[in-house]
């Protein structure tokens, strides 16, 4: 509470509040196309079109990765064009793309549906627009709680697993992505009214150059933290991204006998939604407190755990064959070690480039978004090589390995170096 009483007469609430909104229906149909995975398979099979294991991990990816770069992009829209201009042009894009799956409908083909997944990726590079908007009205003694409360949009995701499969069961998957659409247009016209831009007596913007981008990937640590996060936020967001398919690839006779048996659900497709928001809910509302534990512990060792756990847990899912409830809880902790490591990457990242934060953000955000759309390829090559995830996890399990003994690379040198001055835990 006393984070958002420090708030109040400072900034511009419309603008926090319109931030909040923009993230949310952004992140919500970035990762549209995972709670339809199965319900868009079949309406392909219909058409005769049998679309493989890897071809839905690319269909599932490609949000992620377009998300991943066009960040860079929609980062030097908001230095020349504007925040507000920047979220109208990316917004519009992505209710365009919207629409053209509506109205093409049960006749859309793989092809068009890729050219769609390229549109929702605008929505995916919204972190880009609305953290810089949000934040820019505020002082630094601010930006915690103000990046918070905008950045907490990230919960959209479990809202399309939550209601998308049930929408999809009643009226057509399409619907879904006319709900998104209309949904998006109001979010659109609010943010005509209600978002500004802060004046310059309030924010004096830097522009962004290409050279300034050169200068931090030459830095050794800036790839440390893409590996970082390239686990951390990749390996939620692909999971997420994947969990259906996943799931009902997996575990469709248990969740279907659950649904009936408990639940009073016959629709298997939306008893799968639901066990993926509950995972999914994890990862996205703990990212706060994998901060707030980095904050009393250090970085460093947070991550330690964090990482820790989900490498043991991915060893274990890939090893034994999990009964279907232990299996959620696996799936479950594995996402909320996640979801708090992420807090734990940007606990550090600000204390080693706080100069740097804003294009820092926008780097390792797109770090991010490649781990997460090399994640959901391995996963659908590991279906199409092996008929099963074992291998998928397992090199998932390496790779989260491999960025432990990264940690234990650079620790010492960041303890004695920057994290001397940085005046935080490291």
């Amino acid at each position: 509470m006393a984070g958002f009483k420090a708030l109040k007469g400072q900034g511009h609430t419309p603008t926090l509040f319109m931030a909040f909104l923009y993230f949310d229906m952004s992140f919500m149909v970035w990762t549209m196309l995972g709670p339809l995975s199965t319900e868009i398979s079949e309406a392909l099979a219909a058409t005769g079109y049998m679309i493989t294991a890897g071809e839905k991990a690319t269909l599932l990816s490609l949000p992620i990765l377009s998300g991943a770069l066009l960040r860079i992009l929609l980062g030097f829209g908001v230095d020349k064009l504007g925040a507000k201009l920047t979220a109208l042009i990316a917004q519009s894009v992505v209710i365009a793309a919207l629409l053209m799956a509506y109205f093409m409908g049960e006749s859309i083909t793989y092809n068009a549906l890729l050219i769609v997944a390229l549109g929702l990726g605008f929505a995916g590079a919204s972190f880009a627009v609305a953290l810089p908007q949000a934040g820019q009205w505020y002082p630094p003694k601010s930006q915690g709680i103000v990046l918070g409360l905008a950045g907490a949009g990230n919960i959209g995701v479990v809202i399309d697993f939550l209601f998308a499969p049930k929408i999809a069961e009643k009226w057509g998957w399409e619907t879904v992505f006319l709900v998104g659409a209309v949904m998006a247009i109001v979010v659109w016209i609010a943010y005509v009214f209600l978002a500004k831009n802060a004046p310059e007596s309030v924010y004096k913007a830097r522009p962004k150059k290409l050279s300034d981008y050169g200068k931090l990937l030459k830095d050794k640590d800036t790839w440390w933290f893409n590996l970082f996060y390239a686990v951390s936020f990749g390996g939620f967001v692909g999971f997420a991204g994947y969990m259906k398919v996943y799931l009902m690839n997996t575990y469709q006779v248990d969740m279907s006998a659950f649904g009936l048996d408990i639940l009073d659900e016959s629709n298997v497709k939306v008893v799968a939604g639901y066990f993926g928001a509950v995972c999914i809910f994890a990862g996205a509302v703990l990212r706060p407190v994998g901060g707030a534990i980095a904050d009393k512990m250090g970085g460093v060792k947070s991550l330690y755990i964090f990482f820790g756990t989900v490498a043991t847990l991915a060893v274990v899912n890939a090893t034994i064959a999990l009964p279907f409830g232990l299996a959620i809880v696996v799936l479950f902790l594995i996402m909320a070690n996640l979801g708090m490591a992420n807090g734990a990457v940007f606990q550090l990242v600000p204390q080693r480039f706080g100069k740097d934060i804003g294009i820092m953000t926008g780097i390792i955000g797109a770090a991010g978004g490649l781990g997460g759309t090399a994640l959901i390829k391995t996963l659908g090559w590991s279906k199409g090589a092996f008929d099963g995830y074992t291998t998928g996890f397992m090199i998932f399990a390496a790779v989260v390995l491999v960025a432990i003994a990264g940690i234990s690379l650079v620790k010492t040198r960041w303890r004695t170096t920057w994290g001397v001055k940085a005046g935080g835990m490291i």
